[in-house]
């Protein structure tokens, strides 16, 4: 019979899966309310559009939802109706989300969320993709999802070391993966998700069938100079490239403050750990359009997300403290993309 020395056992206990319950108490929620209610406003803006920012009707429409009907315990009974798991990777604790398919040979897919987000955006694709004979699929296209926090957002640890970069966090799924018995599986990702997804692919660990993301960082170089610019679009574009252009030239001079706010001086942003309505303004006012769609749901319309979509990755946001940590991962990266939410890579 062979010993088990103390380091090795040091190492099972850090690789194991431990089960995981959101339930945050109830003081800390009615503290939420008290802090909503309790919001200090500024004037109105002096404009009658949003191009000042989010605007104070929408702020107050939202504050006054959630300091009052908006019940965050719905939010926790979907996370718990679901398998969570705490695993230690690379010295950190990772929080994922891991649902089996009961189909045979269900295809494992890690799906990685963005910012300003959490695991509670891919809640509704779940039943789909492990059930998808219930959606009018068949048993082909089910996967085996695994959906974890990334570090510094929701339930995962925060780095209180540099260096939790998009690279290092593509490695630690594909760790995570193994872990979980995994030989062969696939990624997918947007936002900060697409990036890190990217960087599996480059990275090419033999495990790793493919990658899907929905933010690409595909533009040529002189094409997306001229839409950072400001310059005129170039010649020979197609159409639809000429609408991708269009597109890029809006998301460079309306939406990306944050980006650069975030990557330059995260921790200057004391404000929004401290407010939750500084909180909700922030991850509202992502882009225009962002915010034009968002925005709406709190002036009564039924389109797209509900209050409770945008609340609860906000909430989760605020009970868990990682606004700032989150932060961070803006001022990690150093990856010469545009698109690819390093903006600060762009700065002398």
């Amino acid at each position: 019979m062979t010993q088990t020395s103390a380091t090795q056992r040091g190492s099972e206990q850090a690789d194991a899966i431990r089960p995981f319950n959101v339930n945050f108490p109830e003081a800390e929620l009615t503290e939420l309310r008290r802090r909503i209610n309790a919001t200090k406003w500024p004037e109105r803006e002096t404009v009658t559009d949003a191009s000042q920012g989010v605007q104070l009707a929408t702020s107050q429409a939202l504050a006054r939802y959630w300091g009052t009907d908006y019940d965050w315990r719905k939010c926790e009974a979907r996370l718990n109706a679901l398998p969570n798991f705490i695993t230690e990777i690379d010295g950190l604790d990772i929080h994922f989300i891991h649902v089996r398919s009961k189909h045979e040979n269900a295809l494992p897919l890690i799906v990685t969320h963005g910012w300003p987000g959490s695991v509670v955006e891919q809640l509704k694709i779940v039943d789909p993709l492990i059930n998808p004979t219930a959606h009018g699929a068949s048993a082909s296209d089910a996967f085996d999802l695994v959906i974890p926090s990334m570090p510094g957002y929701g339930f995962s640890g925060k780095p209180a070391t540099t260096g939790w970069d998009p690279a290092r966090i593509a490695r630690a799924w594909v760790v995570l993966m193994k872990r979980l018995g995994y030989a062969k599986f696939v990624a997918q990702g947007g936002d900060w998700g697409a990036v890190i997804t990217e960087q599996m692919g480059v990275q090419a660990a033999p495990e790793l069938l493919g990658i899907h993301t929905n933010m690409p960082g595909a533009v040529p170089a002189d094409v997306d100079k001229a839409a950072f610019t400001g310059a005129p679009m170039p010649d020979g574009l197609s159409p639809e490239e000429k609408l991708a252009f269009e597109r890029l030239t809006f998301v460079y001079s309306k939406g990306i403050a944050y980006g650069y706010q975030m990557g330059l001086r995260p921790q200057t942003l004391y404000g929004i750990a401290d407010s939750p309505v500084g909180l909700a303004a922030y991850f509202l006012d992502h882009d225009a359009w962002s915010y034009a769609l968002i925005s709406r749901v709190f002036s009564g319309e039924a389109a797209g997300l509900t209050r409770d979509d945008v609340l609860d990755n906000i909430t989760i946001t605020w009970l868990t403290n990682t606004a700032i940590s989150g932060a961070r991962l803006y001022w990690e990266s150093k990856l010469p993309y545009s698109v690819s939410k390093a903006f600060p890579s762009r700065l002398p």
